[in-house]
């Protein structure tokens, strides 16, 4: 049982799931789909979504594999270490402190730029026939769900914790463990809709996320580079 806690793949995979759902419900891409599911087939924006996400994974993992065969372990360690923390203590900031400044919420966010995009897609359908050409090859709902995902979820904090992670942990267990915390938050999304998006304490969301990151940033530094 020992030997099973501390092998690095479990480690790994359960590090990475744990970040996963801490960042995740209540993110963009959370409500991305949440939305999309409303009006459009479940399963193909489940589809598009975690598609985008599995993609996602697997490239943040691989870059995070990468650096520590460019730099030393310990320097690739303590700076997923420092991510950690840094991400951390910005969640909580931003939980506590930004809370009632009158910015719109994710969700609001979101519902704009769904809106915006819809009017765009009517208008490449009127003059662009590449984009009808694609539609008939392509499910539209699958693209779009894939395209506005992987764009939210770029440059996230939860893509950065992955490289962190990849960095300092089992690999394989980072990707796997992360497509399993995806698979989850978007099928929450996609099977509770808006219903489940409207009643999400964004603040108390984010504060949990936030301390999960310096859980996770403190056990690093506690072990130490392996």
């Amino acid at each position: 049982m020992d030997s099973f806690v501390h092998n690095p793949y479990v480690v790994g995979l359960v590090k990475s799931l744990g970040v996963i759902l801490a960042s995740e419900i209540g993110d963009k891409t959370f409500f991305i789909a949440a939305i999309m599911a409303m009006r459009n087939p479940r399963l193909t924006v489940f589809a598009g979504a975690l598609g985008a996400l599995a993609v996602m994974t697997v490239l943040s993992a691989a870059l995070g594999w990468a650096a520590p065969n460019l730099l030393p372990k310990v320097y690739t360690h303590y700076a997923a270490v420092a991510l950690f923390f840094f991400f951390g203590l910005k969640t909580l900031y931003d939980a506590f402190f930004k809370a009632d400044t009158g910015e719109e919420s994710e969700l609001e966010q979101v519902e704009a730029e769904l809106k915006g995009s819809a009017k765009e897609g009517e208008k490449r359908k009127q003059s662009d026939p590449m984009s009808s050409l694609l539609n008939m090859l392509f499910s539209q709902i699958f693209i779009k769900a894939f395209a506005l995902t992987f764009v939210a979820e770029w440059g996230d904090r939860s893509q950065i914790a992955t490289i962190g992670l990849a960095a300092s942990e089992d690999p394989i267990g980072v990707t796997i463990g992360g497509i399993i915390g995806h698979g989850i938050c978007t099928g929450a999304a996609v099977l509770g809709g808006r219903h489940l998006a409207t009643h999400i304490n964004e603040k108390g969301v984010a504060i949990f996320g936030g301390t999960m990151f310096l859980l996770f940033g403190a056990h690093a530094l506690y072990t130490g580079p392996a």
